[in-house]
């Protein structure tokens, strides 16, 4: 497999930032489909696939989720051109006949087993979220990922049969690169890890 390009690099890693202010234009429906197609390609435990995705976009929606936002959170996700609940599953085995196929007694490891659906839904919730800022990254916008919210409040307005629980949000938009602070500070490769 190639390496990708210094500027592939750049964008998806070097350069990009964690966005909090926003132009006013919107992100088409295409791009946010396209987002979403390459975010489900990338790996989860057997591919269980139990993240969910709800792209907040419309006025009524993003109202429906302000009062559940952090204070220090409302200005940014509003003015946001989308927001992504990312969520989980709590039933994802049940796709698992179709998703793992070459595993037919996956769905046995989590039925009935609070703990491993928690364990699964989560994991690969926060996978499947950091694939789709790749993703975002990738066809060209920023993103604002943050977990100040009320997830009992989101969960009661967007998911109110309690099967999906959210797990963090991603504002997605173009952002304004003149209002963003230096870079903050990283760990040296020895602060935290080791080869073995």
């Amino acid at each position: 497999m190639p390496v990708l390009s210094e500027i592939a690099l750049d964008q998806l890693f070097r350069d990009a930032r964690t966005h909090r202010w926003w132009q006013d234009r919107p992100i088409p429906e295409a791009t946010l489909r396209e987002v979403a197609d390459l975010a489900k390609l990338g790996p989860t435990s057997t591919n269980s696939s139990p993240g969910r995705f709800v792209f907040v976009v419309s006025r009524e929606a993003k109202e429906k989720l302000k009062p559940h936002l952090d204070e220090g959170n409302v200005r940014q996700t509003m003015s946001a051109p989308a927001t992504v609940i990312v969520a989980y599953d709590t039933e994802f085995y049940e796709k698992l006949a179709t998703l793992a196929p070459n595993s037919p007694d996956a769905r046995s490891w989590f039925a009935g087993k609070p703990e491993a659906i928690e364990r699964a839904g989560f994991q690969g919730s926060c996978l499947q979220g950091a694939y789709l800022m790749m993703a975002a990254r990738a066809l060209g916008l920023d993103c604002g990922p943050m977990g100040g919210f009320s997830h009992q409040g989101v969960d009661g307005a967007f998911f109110p049969d309690g099967r999906f629980r959210s797990n963090f949000l991603i504002n997605l938009g173009y952002g304004l690169p003149e209002k963003l602070h230096p870079r903050q500070p990283r760990l040296a490769f020895e602060e935290f890890c080791s080869i073995a």
